[in-house]
């Protein structure tokens, strides 16, 4: 039952990070099209990257 656990946990974490950088790519892809304005592309990749670096941290 504990080695399910953390096999579901370690399986969660692959996925937020995979999920993690897809995002940041899009958003870099939007910024270099020129889509979306530069003060937003540092608004949401400071948001990703502090939530990712943050849940890495409590492990």
């Amino acid at each position: 039952m504990l080695m399910d656990f953390i096999k579901n946990v370690t399986a969660l974490i692959k996925v937020k990070t995979i999920v993690t950088f897809a995002v940041m790519g899009v958003f870099v892809v939007l910024a270099l099209r020129g889509d979306i304005t530069p003060d937003n592309v540092m608004v949401i990749t400071s948001t990703v990257i502090a939530f990712y670096f943050g849940t890495q941290v409590e492990r």
